[in-house]
């Protein structure tokens, strides 16, 4: 076993392979680029060396620059995590000339299935089923256009050379195939270097069912049971279980006789994933993934294995254990934690984690990449962790990672968590089994924002903060609030609570505190805190918050029945502002590149239309018109980098 290992990635893969270097007496070398110089990984890793500035391309995706760390640091193997050179076959073939060990597949095996076209041939020729398709060489949109109606709409357009939803675009219509295959070749072409395509039959209601598969040198190739990764958003998983819930016997033994026979057609070793699509009691290939999954956790749990640690040993040499694979214990579920906004077409958010406070589930674990007062950069994927759970059922391991949800606090960005909370209690996880359009085709439940809060809960918050204020300073007057000698002045809040601003009056007294709302009759409020809960009597009708946590700010965070509410105080005497007037001015929401211009000055425009797309943090973001208008300016142009806050549009009134 090789005694220094460098880890050519960052984030959660990279703090989750230096957890078992450590374990197994390994020196951890981590690379960072300038953006990273003071991220967890870096603290955490035994050394750790730069690698260039924040661009991926000038840093993570620089296999020269990461060899000549290794040859520095005397690092005798490199593991690339996933993404970035992971399954580069050049960088393996570069890590096996310079002496070191890749972790991982043989170049042959990662160029084989790195081509989706390649990969279907192969799997075609081993025997393995196959969607219906095209997977031809000839790229011509003419020809293109001509496969899809032999194929049938909808089809699927998705790139040849890349994954993690990149370059995928569902076309349900044959006039709208001219322009999905453009943006389809764009994201390809960004994100891989590549923008060759092809063409699959668009299946309607499928699940995305995958095997781990394990090789060694020695020639043994196995399975390690299933995962369901269907619950999906933008064709990339948010939540993923194993084993693979409601497969029949039949049907579960034909994916692993599949997933294995894939991997024996490319000679395959180290760990790697073969995916299918399941409609029905039908299975199609649908890739091979070289390398290591984000989702590996639910295998790990349901195993009793360290995969990490399994690929460290197959790739120094050692042989599989005969007794593989395990039969699986319980069930595990797993959900990706974003710093991303559901309700704006999952668009990436960005910023400083100011609070981040995260409960491990009961039986299960928390892998992440950052801490409190790291920031969310735009330069990378806006994961912030993965909550996984195990149970001896699968509705425990739910219930597990309800509870911890529950408990997450997060403050300085937007999330998807209560988006993970809604399909935690979704049928689909209890009972039943999602395919990958649920979340898009139950969008307007799912992704909608969070009520306003109601006015007892309101009342109730206000007189919590009141009782704050009366405990803080036993020195009256050293208070910062309207205490007076002859009683209490009233109050006035701006408190943000869900939707618009309320406008809060507060007159505390004698163990009860009166509270109007936006002019409204005043509540009675008596404040009672208890054994793990804070209990209100409001109007005589008695309320229990049982998941209330205090911040500076004042902040408050309540959670009703799993749907958070966030509170906050305004300055009650700030200006308004131009929010009512702003929506003639469009910007960009994040850093990112214009790759699509779509309209002129003097251009009339609908509601809806989308005016700019731009790039950013592996995403196209899409710029709409608001309201009806005319374009009057443009701020931007195409293929221009811009900063957050950046003006792309300037749209006039119609009647301009």
């Amino acid at each position: 076993m090789f005694k220094t290992l460098l880890i050519a990635n960052r984030g959660e893969i990279a703090c989750r392979i230096i957890r078992t270097a450590r374990r197994m007496g390994l020196r951890s070398i981590a690379v960072f680029s300038e953006a990273d110089a003071l991220a967890l990984h870096v603290r955490q890793a035994d050394e750790a060396y730069p690698i260039g500035p924040a661009a991926a391309a000038q840093s993570y995706l620089r296999g020269d620059v990461i060899l000549e760390v290794a040859r520095r640091a005397g690092a005798e193997a490199i593991h690339p995590g996933y993404g970035f050179l992971s399954e580069n076959a050049e960088f393996a073939e570069a890590c096996a000339a310079a002496g070191v060990t890749f972790i991982g597949p043989s170049p042959a095996a990662i160029r084989a299935m790195g081509s989706k076209a390649e990969a279907k041939r192969i799997m075609v020729e081993a025997g393995v089923p196959t969607v219906p398709g095209y997977h031809g060489d000839g790229q011509g949109e003419a020809l293109l256009a001509a496969e899809a109606a032999r194929i049938g709409f909808p089809v699927l357009i998705k790139a040849s050379a890349g994954g993690g939803g990149k370059g995928m675009r569902p076309v349900l219509r044959a006039e709208d195939f001219a322009a999905e295959l453009a943006g389809a070749r764009r994201e390809a072409r960004a994100a891989f270097g590549d923008d060759r395509v092809l063409l699959e039959k668009y299946l309607q209601r499928p699940r995305h069912v995958e095997v781990q598969v394990f090789g060694d040198n020695h020639g043994r190739i196995t399975h390690l049971h299933t995962r369901d990764c269907s619950l999906q958003r933008r064709h990339q998983k948010v939540i993923e279980e194993a084993p693979a819930p409601a497969l029949s016997n039949m049907l579960r033994k034909q994916l692993h006789d599949a997933a294995e026979n894939a991997a024996r057609a490319v000679g395959y070793t180290n760990a790697g994933t073969v995916e299918f699509i399941v409609e029905g009691t039908e299975a199609y290939f649908l890739e091979m993934n070289t390398r290591l999954q984000v989702e590996h956790p639910v295998t790990e749990m349901i195993t009793g294995l360290d995969l990490v640690e399994w690929q460290l040993r197959v790739a120094a040499g050692e042989a599989l254990p005969a007794a593989w694979p395990p039969a699986p214990q319980g069930h595990a579920v797993e959900v990706r934690l974003y710093a991303e906004d559901p309700a704006e077409d999952f668009r990436p958010s960005i910023g400083r984690l100011n609070t981040l406070h995260l409960v491990p589930p009961d039986a299960g674990r928390i892998d992440a990449g950052v801490s409190q007062g790291d920031a969310v950069s735009s330069h990378y994927d806006p994961m912030i962790a993965k909550l996984i759970a195990w149970g001896e059922r699968r509705e425990a391991a739910v219930a597990s990672l309800q509870a911890s949800l529950a408990e997450a606090r997060i403050a300085g960005v937007t999330t998807n968590a209560a988006l993970l909370r809604r399909l935690l209690r979704e049928p689909v996880m209890h009972g039943e089994v999602a395919d990958t359009g649920h979340i898009a085709r139950h969008a307007g439940r799912l992704l909608q924002q969070p009520d306003a809060a109601p006015d007892w809960m309101v009342a109730a918050i206000v007189a919590d903060h009141c009782a704050g204020l009366d405990a803080a300073c036993a020195n009256p007057w050293a208070r910062g609030d309207a205490w007076r000698v002859f009683g209490a002045a009233e109050l006035v809040f701006r408190l943000a609570a869900g939707g618009a601003p309320r406008q809060v009056v507060a007159r505390p007294g004698a163990g009860m505190v009166r509270v109007s709302i936006d002019g409204g009759s005043a509540l009675q409020v008596a404040q009672h805190t208890g054994a793990g809960h804070v209990a209100f009597t409001v109007d005589g009708v008695p309320r229990r918050l049982g998941a209330m946590s205090r911040f500076p700010g004042p902040v408050w965070r309540v959670v009703d029945a799993f749907e958070p509410y966030e509170f906050s105080l305004l300055d009650p005497y700030a200006p308004v502002g131009e929010a009512a007037g702003a929506d003639h001015r469009l910007s960009a929401p994040i850093p990112g590149r214009v790759v699509q211009l779509l309209v002129a000055p003097g251009d009339v425009v609908k509601r809806g239309d989308i005016l700019v797309i731009i790039e950013a943090m592996k995403t196209e973001l899409r710029i709409t018109a608001p309201r009806d208008g005319i374009v009057e300016a443009l701020g931007c142009a195409m293929g221009e980098g811009v900063e957050e806050g950046t003006e792309l549009v300037t749209l006039a009134a119609p009647s301009a």
